[in-house]
């Protein structure tokens, strides 16, 4: 099992800026990609960020690359910084983890989320 918990969410005004903070705990071996997803009211979740565990990153074309994600692995923790916010970027943003499980007579995937964090933009 991974447990995720992030951090850093909060109100900011349009064109401010946030750092959320994701860390991974528990079985954490074999991860084969984190990243970040986001969750407006009355919206699907929607994919913002995602980085492999060697760095290589993607993110959603919308966001106009004021998002950056990167990952510090001898802490396990990923990292989303968010400039010149904009009133649309406000939602809930979770933590994802896919890890590959491996049987007997092969393997899977499993996903694991974090409780999200609230990020509000607004004057």
């Amino acid at each position: 099992q991974v447990q995720l918990v992030e951090s850093g969410g909060g109100l900011v005004q349009p064109g401010g800026s946030l750092r959320l903070s994701c860390v991974a705990s528990g079985i954490t071996s074999d991860i084969t990609g984190m990243g970040w997803y986001r969750e407006a009211p009355g919206k699907d979740r929607e994919l913002v960020a995602g980085i492999s565990p060697a760095g290589t990153t993607r993110y959603r074309d919308v966001l106009g690359g004021r998002f950056t994600i990167s990952r510090d692995n001898a802490k396990k923790t990923i990292y989303l910084q968010m400039e010149r916010l904009v009133p649309e970027d406000t939602a809930v943003y979770f933590c994802n983890a896919v890890q590959r499980i491996y049987t007997g007579s092969g393997s899977y995937t499993r996903d694991f989320w974090g409780q999200g964090t609230q990020v509000s933009v607004s004057s």
